[in-house]
């Protein structure tokens, strides 16, 4: 666990930043898609989507994860096949980040972050871009 100042800037730097934000979701798609058909199921969504957001995990019972799946689904599944492709996941992380960078808001704000967390490749992204004076 490590903790950081962040405000919405650090989460939509990261966003826009189309390098190192297309660089995550394809290494976070390849982690979750652990069959490597290049494409998400539900379940794969509902077993390897914790690893970098907390869905299903702490408190939430299955009810509360299956509706949260189906709104994912629902929303950005736009072929209709039942499964995420790269672009499809991509668009779901873009929409994650951007409700994340609203509701932040422009103060910047104390958080404590997993290792691999979104917020993480946030935080990581604008250290790496920041410069000191020397």
């Amino acid at each position: 666990m490590n903790v950081a100042v962040v405000n919405s800037a650090t989460v939509t730097d990261f966003v826009n930043d189309t390098t190192n934000f297309d660089n995550f979701v394809n290494e976070s798609f390849a982690m979750v898609d652990t069959n490597g058909d290049g494409n998400l199921s539900r379940d794969e969504i509902r077993g390897g989507f914790g690893t970098f957001m907390p869905l299903g995990s702490y408190s939430q019972s299955q009810e509360e994860v299956n509706s949260v799946l189906e709104l994912i689904f629902t929303r950005f599944d736009e072929d209709h096949n039942d499964l995420l492709d790269l672009n499809e996941f991509k668009s779901l992380m873009t929409e994650i980040m951007n409700a994340v960078a609203r509701g932040i808001g422009g103060s910047p704000i104390i958080v404590a972050l997993e290792k691999d967390s979104l917020l993480m490749k946030a935080v990581q992204r604008e250290l790496a871009t920041q410069s000191y004076p020397s």
